[in-house]
């Protein structure tokens, strides 16, 4: 391994003190268990035990216990020890971030992993290896040895194994948890290590069975069975009953805070993500089912934060109505038949005024009056559904709000007209001179949906109702008004708007005449619709400037053919 230049490093983590001296706490995780275990097994060698004994063969007992403490004893603890010795280069060189061989790193972690069933292995051989040696010993002093010797042997060294091995592989576990993972797996999930062999949810039920509830048993039944040599009972059966029971509770204590701690947490986060909130993330590395469950939840959670920066992003191109429509519809779903009404806007002038100006000038004095008139749509349950260059296309009736659609898009364009003159001052500044404004509203049966080829589709309407809107916008210009209506939109209006007649006219495409109205903006928009616009606005139509050579309402009308 390389190691780079100081200034090439990244900056050092504030790891705390259990992090930073991980491996000793580790190392010493287990002691409390098995120095209760010893304690145990001395206590009922001297009670039990050594009264069966001859002075020879306690003499052999004496010999065979210091060539444990002596020699079996230091290999079992060397052997536990030397793993955690040979993390310790790994474990300095990522505590400073240095950089790490990949396959050097998987495999300090596959160590990390299995330091809980190393040492269960290492302890069991320990302590369960007295078992036949101290018998035999015991036999070589040349003296006949007692069955009953040998039961309460057997029973001592497996109940003092019960308590040390299973407490042990608990706390060991948790003492890597905490602080071992959090520096070995800075960007990796426990859980999705490669070759290696957690302990699931089930094993841990089951050996928490195991240390709860058969070990309790197992040792009381042990007493039982076996000789009282000592007269010490029940007294002896009942502490022994005590400190078995004790070390259950602790390890359902320890089971309780390891399952509680990721259910606690996935439930508050599930809380909080079910509220809005998709900033949440679980960070706990758990290397069983929980670790699983976890690095699913948080992927779940960035899906649901990407989808919703999607969509942000998708409705500021199409609409948020329009993203939440075709975010909701099936693919391959096609356009179907609603009552809607479509609004088309144009913007006076654009002809001259974008021959007269630069482009970048005309776009941002376009996107000053389009930033309004989209709040105002939205406002009003319609989705700005296209933008024409120098207007744009409106539909109301679609999604959640499709009832009085008729009505809400009259009162858009009322508030449109109205922002006209509150704008003019701004307008000035960008550049634009006299910005003015046609509005068409009509009402009627249109296809609307997901419309194109499989790989490129747009969410729109279609039809003659859309049609006659564009043309019925066109006839602003030459009718000298600001927003027109036709037939089908003024039956849908209550009497609180005034409309005005006018005769019949000829657009192109349709074969006869249209009838058209215009709202007479002096009465309908009155201060209350211009209460929530930049500023308010005098309670007067706004001006309607005509010049010959604008054709812009002309080319709407023939992009919607």
């Amino acid at each position: 391994m390389t190691l780079p230049n100081s200034s090439d490093r990244p900056p050092a983590k504030d790891w705390t003190w259990p992090q930073r001296h991980s491996l000793l706490l580790v190392g010493l995780s287990p002691i409390v268990a098995n120095l209760i275990g010893s304690v145990f097994n001395i206590l009922y060698n001297q009670t039990q035990i050594q009264p069966l004994l001859s002075p020879a063969q306690m003499d052999r007992f004496h010999a065979c216990w210091q060539v444990f403490n002596l020699f079996v004893y230091p290999v079992a603890i060397a052997c536990y020890v030397v793993p955690l010795w040979r993390l310790r280069p790994l474990h300095r060189a990522l505590l400073n971030q240095m950089p790490v061989d990949a396959d050097r790193l998987a495999a300090g972690r596959r160590r990390v992993l299995h330091l809980p069933w190393w040492f269960l292995l290492v302890a069991a051989i320990g302590w369960l290896s007295c078992i036949p040696v101290f018998p035999l010993a015991i036999a070589s002093a040349g003296e006949p040895l007692s069955g009953l010797v040998i039961g309460h042997l057997i029973t001592s060294f497996v109940i003092a194994s019960l308590i040390a091995v299973t407490q042990s592989f608990f706390a060991v576990e948790l003492a890597t948890q905490a602080t071992l993972f959090p520096v070995f797996f800075q960007d990796a999930n426990p859980a999705s290590t490669p070759g290696a062999v957690p302990l699931s949810i089930r094993m841990r039920g089951i050996l928490w069975a195991f240390s709860a509830v058969v070990c309790p048993v197992v040792s009381l039944v042990l007493l039982l069975i076996v000789p009282d040599a000592a007269n010490l009972s029940p007294m002896f059966g009942v502490t022994v009953g005590v400190v078995a029971i004790a070390f259950g509770l602790i390890t359902s204590w320890m089971l309780g805070r390891w399952v509680a701690s990721p259910v606690t947490r996935l439930q508050r986060a599930a809380s909080s993500v079910a509220g809005g909130n998709l900033d949440v993330r679980v960070n706990l590395l758990r290397s069983d089912d929980f670790g699983l469950l976890i690095e699913r939840f948080n992927r779940m959670v960035e899906g649901l934060q990407h989808r919703e920066k999607l969509q942000e992003t998708f409705g500021r191109h199409v609409g948020r109505e329009a993203a939440r429509q075709i975010m909701s519809q099936s693919d391959g779903s096609s356009g179907r038949e609603q009552n809607i009404t479509v609004m088309f806007v144009d913007v006076r002038n654009f002809t001259r005024q974008s021959s007269n100006m630069p482009a970048a000038q005309v776009v941002d004095a376009l996107n000053l009056f389009f930033e309004t008139a989209v709040e105002i749509v939205e406002r009003h349950g319609g989705m700005v559904n296209k933008f024409l260059g120098d207007g744009f296309m409106a539909i109301f009736g679609v999604g959640s709000q499709t009832e009085s659609h008729g009505p809400r898009a009259v009162q858009a364009g009322c508030e449109l007209a109205c922002v006209v003159d509150s704008l003019q001052d701004r307008m000035l500044d960008a550049g634009w001179n006299e910005f003015a404004i046609g509005i068409g509203i009509n009402t009627g049966i249109a296809v609307v949906g997901c419309i194109g080829s499989p790989k490129r589709q747009e969410y729109t309407a279609i039809g003659d109702t859309v049609n006659i809107a564009s043309r019925v916008e066109s006839l602003t210009k030459p009718l000298n008004r600001v927003l027109l209506i036709t037939q089908s939109t003024r039956d849908s209006l209550p009497d609180s708007f005034e409309v005005q007649t006018l005769p019949d006219q000829t657009v192109k495409g349709k074969t006869t005449a249209v009838a058209v109205y215009a709202i007479i903006l002096s009465t309908t928009t009155n201060a209350s619709n211009c209460q929530t616009l930049p500023k308010q606005v005098p309670d007067r139509q706004p001006s309607l400037v005509q010049h010959s050579d604008d054709t812009t309402a002309e080319t709407n009308a023939d992009r919607v053919d």
